[in-house]
């Protein structure tokens, strides 16, 4: 009986002290991402492109097509929750070019430790972002979220371009390979649409990328 009553009296003590804050995970599946994600869609911490600083990731090998100046589906399925918002780049010669990561707005934690808040979301939006604020979210739901869009491609001609999809997650602890921020992207073959005017502003694209 006593052994019962301890047990009972640990798990209460437990259930009162502060849950750790679980990482959120989010698996990109259209485009098909350029590394091999499992369920969750790791490896995807380090930036810009996902990885870890102990895993980089196998390549997929995998360059999808698409059509300059129209508008490209973007697929995701957020597999462990956590609130935040997602955000749209291209690279067109090297990931150099993609935007550094948002500068959250932080707290400090009863242990502590910095805590996001918020990070700043460009409206309008800046090359390279395509777009920015995406899916914003704050209540748990009750089943992982599908979450899906359309954003306009520039029409440029590009062999190899890099579309990275971050997610911002606010509430979050500070991780030592993605801050407060997950990194997929995905490898595109953009042919321009002779229809159409060409875009301005972008990089001209090499026969090789870094």
């Amino acid at each position: 009986m006593r052994h019962v009553i301890r047990l009972i009296l640990a798990s209460a003590l437990l259930a009162a002290l502060p849950q750790p804050v679980a990482d959120a995970h989010f698996k990109l599946i259209a485009p098909e991402s350029w590394i091999v994600e499992d369920q969750r869609g790791d490896p995807q911490k380090l930036g810009p492109c996902g990885g870890t600083a102990a895993n980089a990731g196998t390549p997929s090998n995998i360059v999808g097509q698409a059509k300059g100046g129209s508008m490209l589906h973007i697929k995701l399925l957020e597999t462990i929750y956590h609130p935040g918002h997602y955000r749209v780049a291209l690279a067109v010669n090297s990931v150099d070019e993609l935007p550094p990561d948002a500068v959250a707005l932080e707290r400090v934690n009863e242990k502590g430790l910095p805590m996001s808040v918020s990070a700043p979301i460009q409206n309008p939006v800046v090359k390279p972002v395509l777009a920015d604020g995406l899916w914003p979210h704050a209540a748990k739901p009750a089943a992982p979220q599908t979450f899906e869009t359309d954003v306009e491609l520039p029409n440029i001609n590009c062999p190899k371009c890099m579309l990275q999809i971050t997610q911002f997650m606010a509430e979050h602890g500070y991780n030592k390979d993605g801050g407060y921020t997950y990194h997929h992207c995905a490898a595109l073959q953009i042919t321009a649409d002779a229809a159409k005017p060409m875009s301005t502003g972008w990089p001209t694209a090499m026969t090789t990328r870094r």
